[in-house]
């Protein structure tokens, strides 16, 4: 994930599985609103953490190292990049990060 806004102008996340944004509203966060557009100051940042994510993914999964060798990033859809997270995490060769803020709440909403 990659935030949008730092600390006190800090409103949501762009999910890098997604590649959308997820803006959590309300007085503690506890409402999440998806957006496909992706603001423009966090685009460059979010498509360079998802070519690092799926590259450090494609190490250890041979599932995405073969989708993305044979169809590029039009091949890794989010289906099979949870599934190759989860994979992953359970076998301990993967550790994905989860980011928020605890002061309101926000981004909390996203990982329960």
């Amino acid at each position: 994930q990659v935030p949008i806004g730092l600390e006190g102008d800090h409103v949501g996340v762009v999910d890098l599985v997604e590649m959308r944004s997820a803006y959590c509203e309300g007085a503690k966060g506890e409402t999440v609103r998806y957006d496909e557009a992706i603001p423009e100051d966090v685009r460059e940042l979010a498509e360079e953490k998802r070519a690092e994510m799926v590259e450090m993914l494609a190490d250890v999964d041979d599932e995405v190292a073969e989708a993305y060798l044979d169809g590029g990033e039009e091949a890794l859809t989010p289906e099979l990049l949870k599934a190759a997270i989860r994979r992953c995490t359970v076998a301990r060769s993967f550790v994905p990060v989860f980011m928020g803020s605890a002061f309101k709440n926000k981004g909390v909403q996203l990982v329960l």
